[in-house]
């Protein structure tokens, strides 16, 4: 339960995002900004907290050991999942991209297939690959059902380039996100903390987000002062609390595919955090009966999703892991 828990405070913090990211593209800010100052504040802050527990040392040891997959999966899990995200906001509602972003629940449980552990077994430690979570497969589809209703009236008076382009990069962000998550984690293995990894995947990612600002620079010239105090807030709420509270409740359940994908499945609540975030700062309408309707439907499918990880928890827990540190394939 207290996987779920610290996914659902995740959620909130991580709803910030969504809502000011659309304040700051309303003001007149780029979204390359938005995307890169928000890696470029949360960079001094672990770099001071795992500096400070004096294990920065075996970070850089780790990374140096595999560089190229550190940069890759970095860029992968931090970059492609939040620049295409920023890059919605400027043509989408906060709650568009917030709910757009469920197909994470998806996204999450599809790349099962393609991760797994090394078990012991009567033949030695095998490398056993993950299977669907059909249970928490079928869950997750109850939730997206729930999101579709609460943007089901909103999305009528959207235009076609607003879709397009509001949609389809947060359509990328979904899937590179928790894969990202999920690769670092089977390349990192017990080795490093949340904060080593968090802050290791920040660092392999810095190229981009550079090259990013640069692009920032040409297109719009400096941030104002406005957009920087707004970025220091993402970079805290979600860069900070709500990335280090998820991938805690990540790594709790990190053997248990059917755990990782309720765990993805709280995700769900930044839609309702958005939707009353942009009623609260930007003057949104109330929802309406139908979008109760959806509230109510994503609140039944997370009940059941948390329900159906408990089980396969206990299921799992009959399981022997190996400790050896081995690599498995194409980690």
């Amino acid at each position: 339960m207290r996987p779920l828990l610290l996914g659902i405070c995740s959620a909130l913090f991580f709803a910030v995002t969504f809502v000011l990211n659309r304040r700051m593209e309303l003001s007149g800010g780029s979204w390359a900004w938005s995307a890169s100052l928000r890696y470029l504040f949360t960079l001094p802050f672990f770099f001071t907290i795992v500096a400070g527990r004096r294990k920065l040392k075996p970070l850089l040891t780790a990374m140096s050991e595999r560089p190229v997959a550190w940069l890759k999966w970095g860029t992968v899990g931090f970059g492609l999942f939040y620049a295409p995200i920023c890059f919605a906001a400027a043509y989408a509602p906060g709650w568009l991209t917030a709910g757009t972003w469920q197909i994470t629940i998806i996204s999450g449980s599809l790349l099962a297939p393609f991760f797994g552990q090394w078990v012991t077994s009567p033949n030695g430690t095998v490398y056993q690959r993950g299977k669907l979570p059909l249970m928490g497969l079928a869950m997750s589809l109850i939730i997206l059902a729930g999101v579709a209703l609460l943007q089901l009236e909103h999305s009528q008076s959207l235009t076609p380039r607003q879709i397009l382009l509001g949609i389809l990069p947060v359509l990328i962000a979904s899937f590179a996100y928790p894969l990202g998550n999920r690769k670092m984690m089977v390349l990192c293995g017990d080795q490093l903390d949340v904060y080593q990894r968090i802050l290791g995947m920040t660092l392999a990612s810095l190229p981009f987000w550079l090259i990013i600002a640069v692009y920032g620079l040409f297109e719009t010239g400096l941030p104002s002062t406005e957009q920087i105090g707004q970025s220091a807030i993402v970079a805290v709420c979600s860069g900070v609390i709500a990335t280090v509270l998820f991938f805690r409740a990540t790594d709790m359940v990190r053997h248990s595919m059917t755990g990782l994908a309720a765990v993805e499945a709280t995700q769900s609540l930044e839609v309702l955090f958005a939707l009353f975030g942009e009623m609260l700062i930007l003057s949104a309408p109330a929802p309406s009966a139908l979008s109760w309707i959806g509230i109510a439907v994503i609140m039944i499918g997370m009940i059941f999703h948390s329900l159906v990880s408990q089980r396969s928890g206990r299921k799992f827990s009959t399981v022997k892991h190996s400790t050896k540190k081995i690599y498995p394939p194409s980690a």
